[in-house]
């Protein structure tokens, strides 16, 4: 069996760099959005010039598509952990319920639809688009499955209810509910989780 060649110090470093950026990434879309994410703070939040941190990521762009690579990374492997008994609708329920909560711990990057700049930079990033697909098609065998047992409406095209979860995952509603100061985090989500699944009449 051949070993994989030993990184240099140096390989070592750009890789503990690279990571550094991303983490701050994360937390700069969580805090601040896309929109109000400057390189300059990128380059702050890590310690490194700003030309430094273009020899990592060539634009804002780029750094927005890594660190929505890695939420849907982190995504895949939430759902594939879950156990294989469990209910396609309790899977369903469970994944939402994780999203939620990642997202009022501050560490679910939202990004906004309407920047065509984007848009563009992550349909042209095949590994983000690569990404999308197989989480769509986990979670679009799970709303099969829900809707054969029973458990979800079946005049509702897999595609509507599929993107009703996402949208869920980033509604505005669970920023102002938290900032309203009213509600505990974890009735917070309950409240969500019955409006997506249960409806409200």
């Amino acid at each position: 069996m051949t070993q994989a060649p030993k990184r240099s110090f140096k390989q070592q470093q750009l890789i503990v760099r690279e990571a550094a950026i991303i983490e701050a990434v994360h937390g700069l879309l969580a805090r601040k959005g896309y929109e109000l994410m400057t390189m300059d703070e990128v380059a702050a939040e890590v310690g490194i010039a700003k030309a430094s941190l273009y020899k990592h990521f060539p634009s804002k762009e780029a750094l927005a598509a890594v660190a929505m690579i890695g939420l849907i990374e982190n995504t895949i492997a939430h759902v594939r952990d879950l156990p294989e008994d469990m209910p396609a609708i309790d899977k369903l329920r469970g994944i939402l319920r994780w999203a939620m909560e990642v997202r009022l711990q501050g560490g679910l990057p939202t990004l906004p639809s309407d920047n065509r700049f984007l848009r563009d930079s992550l349909l042209n990033n095949a590994q983000y688009v690569s990404k999308v697909v197989d989480l769509n098609e986990l979670l679009g065998a799970l709303i099969d499955a829900a809707r054969n047992a029973g458990a979800m409406r079946k005049d509702l095209p897999i595609e509507v209810i599929l993107l009703t979860i996402y949208a869920r995952s980033c509604d505005p509603s669970v920023d102002y509910l938290k900032m309203m100061g009213v509600h505990s985090d974890a009735a917070i989500v309950d409240f969500m989780l019955a409006t997506c699944f249960d409806g409200v009449c």
